[in-house]
């Protein structure tokens, strides 16, 4: 069991708290075995309702994986670090499908920082569970900032967002707000976090497991605190919707370079920072997980991670965005015009045979 996750059951809640302060809640592997482990069990234990998951830390719920252990074992700090890698993203996407499907309710507390490896471990499908925000959610999935690709099955939720916030979000890696998270339904409802130990407390006292209705119910005189209406995503919901429409990284590019808007300049001016490589891996991923169910995305993305890893981009991005911080990454290729077809390709050719795949019990 992981220092880093507290568990305990009490009034017919699960409750799941990280605690990891050091590293803004980052995942490590102990941390997603543990919460393996106490989702599997309480998943047909009958004293189990529901499950909450919420941070300990004021400013964060969860900011990833741990990609300071990653770049370690590239590197060969770590003995066994190749497997632990391995290790690490088959169990992590596998506990997303779980959260996916989970047969009991389950509460996402997202306040605070909530990115990449966060995403994946709030974004329940299930149709009584419910994902909260605050005015302190800061929500992204950034991994084209280190030459990565967005994952954790966000392949999947990206490209069913409606019209193509999914694509934006994925190509550029950029942080939106609570307005912006209900508007996209990436969230369902805003509770003010002053009022979250209140809602721990009415949670307690829930019959019959209406716990979405009551969550609801008690967010509901909060809701004029926010507009989603009014969110980034929603004013620029048409200008996001015919730009990211191409099938293409340089026609995108090309369309927001042409558009004298300033929202599609400075849209523009980010692409340009990450990795170009990336950004056409991740344009194909979410257009060929569009037509996928989940199990077959997060197989996709568990051949894409390690291709990324033998590639070295996402070794790089790291490096220069957390090691040595000098926010100089050396991309290979360096620029869009020099990304071929022949480049992408290898990301989606599976790294194992069907019945040898890490994930094929995924259903």
């Amino acid at each position: 069991m992981s220092e880093h996750i507290r568990s305990k059951l009490a009034h017919g809640l699960g409750n799941l708290i990280l605690d990891r302060p050091q590293a803004m809640n980052s995942l490590s592997l102990p941390m997603v075995r543990t919460l393996m482990q106490s989702l599997a069990a309480w998943q047909t234990n009958p004293d189990v309702r529901a499950v909450v998951i919420r941070s300990s830390l004021p400013k964060a719920f969860c900011a990833g994986g741990d990609i300071r252990f990653f770049h370690e074992v590239a590197h060969g700090g770590l003995t066994g670090g190749s497997a632990l890698l391995e290790d690490f993203f088959t169990e992590e996407y596998a506990l997303n499908h779980l959260i996916h499907h989970y047969p009991k309710p389950y509460i996402a507390v997202m306040d605070g920082i909530v990115m990449g490896g966060g995403m994946g471990i709030a974004q329940s499908s299930a149709a009584a569970s419910i994902r909260i925000v605050t005015e302190r959610t800061r929500m992204a999935m950034p991994e084209v900032n280190i030459g990565l690709f967005p994952d954790v099955g966000g392949g999947y939720f990206l490209s069913r967002l409606q019209g193509e916030i999914g694509t934006y979000l994925g190509l550029t890696g950029e942080i939106v707000g609570a307005a912006d998270a209900l508007y996209a339904n990436l969230a369902d409802v805003f509770i003010p976090r002053a009022e979250l130990p209140a809602l721990l407390t009415l949670l307690e006292s829930v019959k019959d497991s209406q716990y979405r209705q009551a969550i609801e119910e008690f967010a509901a005189p909060f809701a004029a605190q926010i507009n989603p209406a009014n969110s980034l995503l929603a004013q620029q919901r048409d200008l996001i919707d015919r730009h990211f429409a191409h099938n293409d990284v340089a026609t995108i590019i090309a369309s927001l370079k042409q558009d004298d808007d300033p929202f599609a300049q400075k849209t523009w001016e980010i692409l340009l920072k990450r990795s170009p490589l990336m950004v056409h891996v991740s344009l194909e991923q979410i257009r060929r997980s569009a037509k996928l169910e989940l199990a077959d995305c997060l197989r996709l993305e568990r051949t894409m991670v390690r291709r990324c890893f033998e590639h070295g981009e996402t070794v790089e991005g790291i490096r220069a965005l957390v090691i040595d911080k000098d926010n100089a990454p050396q991309w290979r290729p360096a620029s869009f015009e020099e990304v071929t077809p022949e480049m992408i390709a290898p990301f989606f050719d599976s790294a194992w045979p069907d019945y040898a795949h890490p994930l094929r019990e995924l259903s």
